[in-house]
């Protein structure tokens, strides 16, 4: 099931040449990746607070297809590949009107507060497994 999450193309997130600088588009999905974890019924604050662990990114393999410009409607979509004991790898996207302009294959590790690799709580694992059909 894909996740997605719509944005706009503000002026502060162009370049001179008036396209998206190419460091915005890991903020775009960075913030596709809290909705997505939201949409799951989980408060990242809560997640901290609570057991004390908190989702990093390991690993980001991206490519830049097309620019983006100001003003453009966006959407960043957002699909779980993979889930294990303390990782979770996502493949995502940011789309305008259907035409694919940046992909990312993103590696999540869940730490904890010294930094150390930690599982995901049983009731996470739980929410991020596929539905059996």
């Amino acid at each position: 099931m894909s996740h997605t999450f719509p944005l706009r193309v503000y002026y502060e997130d162009t370049d001179l040449a008036g396209i998206v600088y190419y460091a915005n588009y890991l903020k775009f999905i960075e913030r596709g990746r809290s909705e997505w974890v939201r949409s799951l019924g989980i408060d990242q604050g809560a997640l901290k607070r609570d057991h004390g662990i908190v989702f990093a990114v390991r690993r980001v393999e991206a490519d830049y297809l097309r620019p983006a410009r100001f003003d453009d409607e966006l959407t960043v979509t957002t699909d779980l590949v993979a889930a294990s004991g303390a990782r979770i790898v996502l493949d995502q996207a940011v789309v305008r009107a259907g035409e694919v302009l940046f992909t990312a294959h993103v590696t999540l590790v869940c730490l904890n507060d010294a930094g150390a690799a930690a599982r995901l709580p049983a009731d996470l694992r739980q929410r991020l497994a596929p539905p059996l059909h």
